[in-house]
């Protein structure tokens, strides 16, 4: 017969482990390395994300969209969100012509315009 309080020893460690790397999973389903910031401006829930790829590929809240249609689909999302802010998430490495475009479509419908970068 033997004890089975190593058991529970062994179990509570994994769910702290599991409780603790669990918060670290970021939210968005496209990965970009964005350009890192020294300050930082926290962003409110009512957003429209784009993101851009290094291939130049455009995703507007998490749905890829081709170039052509991009000012359509984003003012799409803007009417079923009004008074958003449309946040930016541009690979380092994508062309800065791509981030312009998306920047020219947000002032046009005078959107608030926000470059996600990370921390230092």
């Amino acid at each position: 017969m033997f004890s089975q309080s190593s058991l529970t020893d062994i179990i509570l460690l994994l769910l702290i482990f599991f409780l603790l790397t669990s918060s670290f999973v970021t939210n968005f389903g496209i990965r970009v390395n964005v350009p890192q910031a020294t300050s930082s401006v926290t962003t409110e829930a009512n957003q429209i994300s784009v993101a851009i790829t290094p291939e130049g590929v455009f995703y507007v809240d998490g749905e890829q969209t081709a170039r052509a249609n991009l000012s359509i689909v984003i003012r799409q999302v803007y009417q079923n969100k009004p008074n958003s802010s449309l946040v930016i998430r541009a690979d380092r490495d994508a062309i800065v012509d791509d981030a312009v475009r998306v920047m020219n479509i947000g002032r046009a419908l005078n959107m608030n315009i926000v470059m996600a970068t990370e921390r230092d």
